[in-house]
């Protein structure tokens, strides 16, 4: 087990949202790298992020097409950043995207359009770059072989069907990994030149990828700020992994949470929960080879990120199952549990593969999270590992987690004792990460105005009105703010400082805001049960350069600053 970090301050700054000049309309390596010296210069320990792999057809980074593989949309397209780029390429591409270049919210068809365009192109010059580029190019091939050479046929296949990863509805000659196979040997026979063209094409972007990635975590390195990502728990049923490790992965059963009342306006999760829709795993398989996978997994993470979030950390120990895919959760909405059991084949929403129900369950599942997350702990080496303990938490969990020096999550609303009474910051473990949000929950301004809404409307349930108060009044409590029941404040600045000031005062480990915070938005990040909109698409409105023209702006990051000195938790930064 590594020693512990000293207390640090992060803020949750997923990588499609920075805004640069000449940016071509998400957020890029370059811009990351700007923000990494914005969080140098206000005291800012790490930034974190959310999962930077490739993602499907949803654009959720939760649900990606591999679980190595990074996202291309993600590249900076900049001259000095990709070779075989010139300016003027990069300018065209930018008049071309017109409007959504500097839309609020990404265009993820227009971005990934262009820049596809762009790739192509820099990749028919790619033969005139210097040997030395070539030789980079061929070790990386060679040394990311045992998932990059699968990865790169599954990239051929799509391309093959049109572009889509739902390998299920492929033709019957592609729909199954040994005819696929068959088939790219058919394809390769035939044309060798072009199928070879394609499969090492996917490869270069890749190498591309982890080039620029590699670049930001040296730079997060010179200026002495952690990056933070994310591993979620599943992989996406549409992933190069399941499509050709389907052994590995148990594909009746689909991963999600139990039933949850807090969402209001959706049904089927407060009736039948969230059904994530990934596979699975074959825990005893992956087992008796030594976890593989996963090590794998964590090891190529903790080449760029210091730090990693497990999403879901829970289900290492037991996950909720559904025995049907989301794509028909529809069908069960309105069915009770007899008539779902009669489409399943008796089969039910519950915990996989044993409940917490006895003490014998407990110890067994206890048991099996143990081997696995210290597995986790192990191929992170020197990696800070924190755990996403939300939801339904056994008692068992917090305990274990602590021994591994896994830091678990406390949302301070959330983190109350048997009488309902707030647990102070100075209270909170110190192998904890405090935050009031994670990216699937409002902002601290629109979270306080939604619960002040359900305590004042007299419209809403009395029950559903008194848990507002109820989080209201620990919110207060954790802050040191009065409380005034009969009339809850609006938001305002003055409240959301007092409440960050309150989480870095904290005795956790770790403590962060959003970045949406830092500037008092009410924007969201995703919003679950919900697919497209607006989700995974938030651009910030400035870039790092304009927030440091606007001095309204830059008086909240200094704002930032001086709580998280005041706190202790000033980071080791160093100077550009």
């Amino acid at each position: 087990m590594t020693e512990s970090p000293l207390r640090s301050a992060g803020v949750l700054l997923p990588a499609f949202s920075p805004r640069r000049e000449g940016d071509l309309g998400i957020g890029d390596t370059r811009a990351m790298r700007e923000w990494i010296d914005w969080a140098a210069d206000h005291r800012v320990g790490f930034l974190q992020l959310l999962p930077i792999q490739e993602t499907g057809a949803d654009d959720s980074p939760y649900n990606a097409i591999s679980s190595v593989a990074l996202e291309p949309a993600y590249l900076s397209f900049e001259p000095d950043d990709l070779p075989g780029m010139a300016a003027e390429d990069v300018e065209q591409a930018r008049q071309q995207l017109g409007a959504a270049a500097e839309g609020a919210w990404v265009d993820y068809r227009s971005v990934r359009t262009v820049k596809r365009a762009l790739l192509e192109l820099a990749w028919s010059r790619f033969s005139e770059a210097p040997a030395e580029l070539h030789s980079e190019f061929a070790r990386f091939r060679e040394s990311e072989a045992a998932w990059l050479e699968d990865y790169s046929r599954f990239r051929w296949l799509m391309d093959r069907n049109g572009g889509a990863e739902t390998w299920d509805l492929w033709p019957e000659d592609t729909n199954d990994p040994v005819r696929a196979l068959a088939t790219l040997e058919e394809a390769r026979s035939s044309e060798p030149e072009t199928v070879e063209n394609r499969l090492a094409f996917y490869q270069w972007v890749q190498w591309l990828c982890f080039r620029q990635w590699r670049a930001v975590r040296a730079h997060a390195d010179a200026r002495g700020v952690k990056l933070m990502g994310d591993i979620p728990i599943g992989v996406s049923w549409y992933s190069a992994d399941v499509f050709f490790g389907q052994d590995d992965f148990d594909l009746e059963w689909c991963g999600g949470a139990p039933p949850e009342r807090v969402f209001k306006h959706d049904r089927f999760i407060r009736k039948w929960g969230q059904n994530w829709g990934i596979p699975l795993y074959r825990w005893e398989k992956m087992e008796a080879e030594g976890f593989a996978w996963w090590r794998q997994r964590v090891s190529k993470l903790v080449e760029i990120f210091h730090i990693f979030r497990i999403d879901h950390v829970l289900g290492f120990y037991r996950i909720y199952a559904f025995p049907w895919r989301p794509q028909l959760n529809g069908e069960f909405l309105e069915l009770n549990e007899k008539e779902a059991a009669a489409k399943t084949g008796g089969r039910l929403p519950g915990w996989a593969w044993r409940p917490d129900d006895t003490k014998e369950n407990k110890a067994a599942n206890l048991a099996e999270g143990d081997a696995r997350l210290r597995m986790i702990v192990e191929a992170a080496g020197g990696g800070e590992v924190v755990g996403e303990d939300l939801g339904y938490v056994p008692d068992y969990v917090r305990p274990h987690l602590a021994s591994l020096g896994i830091a678990g999550f406390r949302l301070p609303h959330w983190d109350f004792d048997e009488n309902g009474v707030v647990i102070p910051p100075d209270e909170l473990p110190e192998c904890s990460f405090a935050t009031y949000a994670t990216h699937d929950h409002d902002t601290i301004v629109a979270m306080w105005d939604s619960l002040r809404h359900d305590a004042h409307d007299p419209s809403v349930d009395a029950d559903d009105a008194e848990k507002a108060c109820a989080y209201l009044r620990r919110l207060c409590n954790f802050a040191g703010i009065p409380v005034e029941e009969e009339k809850w404040p609006p938001s305002n600045p003055t409240l959301r400082w007092q409440l960050i000031a309150a989480l870095f005062a904290a005795r956790s480990r770790y403590a962060a805001v959003m970045i949406t915070d830092v500037f008092g938005m009410t924007e969201r990040f995703n919003r679950p049960g919900t697919i497209g909109g607006e989700n995974w698409r938030l651009r910030l409105p400035w870039s790092v350069d304009e927030i440091r023209r606007t001095p309204v702006l830059e008086a909240q990051c200094e704002q930032l600053a001086r709580e998280i000195e005041t706190s202790g938790r000033s980071a080791d930064l160093k100077s550009a």
